[in-house]
């Protein structure tokens, strides 16, 4: 009697594995690396393995690249993940790498998202790529300068993979159609609709071929439309990790589009990270911090559209909070510039970051009781309010014996213009005090006093 389990039908591989190239020829992408006389290229003619950490975002080619060249220099392919491996792990490989060589093979050792590996983990690579018992090569989707020990990095290369074109993304799709769905048809649009999701990985575009070409042999739909693939595939997530690389590539661009005064550009940055998954109250909080940065005080109703935007956005959720973040960054953007007081907390923090801690002026005192009144506390205090134009010139609120830093600079754009305006007055009221009080004093007066030059 016949099994049971004879009659089911063996599982499909997926599209994407049975499409990885067999040969370097049949790579789509990356020619900067595997065109003639590129480095890849010459690493394979060369017939010398060496240690390489390949760069590059998911869907590339890294792994597939790593397995071509254990099959072009005749190597054992041992392949690690840095998610799910250990040192555990780690020392089995190299155990079976110690068989391989006493068969006369060597060893290629395979390190997928190789910066998740910490410190420890990268280091004990070290002595058996030194030893030549394996060639590694790590795969990484993160900046391996901040990511992989430098130790590490010393001892490899560091290939950078880019995304694939337009253009190579086509091609591909025509190979997997051929693969997959031969009688199936497409409409341009819908071809141009399907590889503009894949957004550039290669992996994601044969996924979506085969979802798409599994929900319209399903529907009986023939040829496929854009309206369909928008219908089959609802949920399109942009590629970034919200942790990664690419993310903060992303909001660098966004604030600097609005430190550049550049609307259209702040709102595509913004649209894009929205479309890609990134929280929208995340978002917002950065724009408060372009306000505060980049804006300042030449113009403070940035930072309070800011605040209500994101006030808007927890209140009404989305759709409609997110118009509120675009109409900031709009704002933002087209604000008058100024990184005055960023500059200027900057420097006051790192100088008390390193002086001393100087004391309070004994006129700058509280005094609520006898005692602190018979010791002098708040003695000689001006009252701004009781001095003319409210402004007590000469007063001086620092420590005594510093002198006046200047942190402070406004720019003459914006708000900060008459900022500056006003705070010359004052410091041409300090002078007018300070010579008044020479004159009086015949030449003599202390020097630990000078004026202040705080807005009122």
């Amino acid at each position: 009697m016949a099994d049971l389990f004879d009659t089911l039908d063996p599982p499909r591989q997926p599209l994407a594995e049975a499409m990885r190239p067999q040969t370097i020829a049949d790579v789509i992408g990356q020619k900067h690396l595997l065109g003639p006389g590129k480095p890849l290229a010459l690493a394979f003619q060369s017939g010398k393995l060496h240690s390489m950490i390949l760069w590059g975002p998911p869907g590339v080619g890294k792994t597939t690249l790593a397995r071509l060249m254990a099959r072009a220099f005749d190597a054992e392919f041992a392949s690690l993940s840095a998610v799910f491996s250990g040192v555990k792990d780690i020392r089995e490989a190299i155990a079976r790498a110690e068989a391989e060589r006493s068969r006369g093979r060597h060893t290629i050792l395979f390190v997928d998202e190789v910066h998740r590996f910490n410190k420890a983990q990268q280091d004990a690579f070290l002595p058996y790529v030194e030893q030549g018992l394996v060639t590694l090569i790590g795969a990484t989707t993160e900046n391996p300068s901040f990511e992989v020990n430098s130790a590490l990095l010393s001892r490899a290369a560091v290939y950078v993979l880019e995304p694939l074109s337009q253009a190579e993304l086509g091609e591909l799709f025509q190979r997997a159609r051929h693969v997959a769905c031969p009688d199936l048809g497409f409409e341009d649009d819908a071809r141009d609709r399907l590889t503009g999701f894949a957004d550039g990985d290669a992996r994601r575009l044969l996924n979506l071929v085969e979802q798409v070409t599994t929900a319209a042999t399903t529907a009986g739909v023939n040829p496929v439309t854009p309206a369909f693939i928008d219908e089959a595939l609802s949920r399109n997530l942009r590629r970034f990790d919200k942790g990664g690389e690419a993310f903060y590539d992303q909001i660098s661009a966004l604030h600097k589009a609005v430190r550049g005064s550049d609307p259209d550009a702040a709102l595509y940055w913004l649209c894009r990270m929205l479309d890609g998954g990134a929280e929208p109250l995340y978002m917002g909080r950065r724009l408060v911090r372009m306000a505060i940065e980049d804006i300042g005080l030449a113009d403070p109703r940035a930072l309070e559209i800011c605040l209500n935007a994101c006030a808007t956005f927890e209140r009404l959720g989305s759709p409609e909070g997110e118009l509120a973040l675009a109409q900031a960054a709009v704002f933002l953007a087209c604000a008058a510039k100024s990184n005055a007081v960023y500059k200027a907390y900057n420097a006051a923090r790192q100088f008390v970051k390193q002086d001393v801690s100087r004391p309070v002026p004994i006129h700058l005192r509280n005094a609520p009781t006898k005692l602190m009144k018979e010791l002098g506390y708040g003695k000689a205090y001006r009252y701004a309010h009781d001095e003319p134009e409210a402004y007590a010139a000469g007063e001086h609120y620092l420590p005594d014996g510093m002198e006046k830093p200047g942190w402070y600079q406004p720019v003459n754009r914006g708000l900060e213009a008459r900022i500056a305006e006003k705070l010359e007055r004052l410091r041409a009221l300090d002078r007018e005090y300070l010579d008044e009080e020479h004159r009086h004093s015949g030449g003599n007066i202390s020097a630990g006093r000078g004026g202040g030059d705080a807005p009122q």
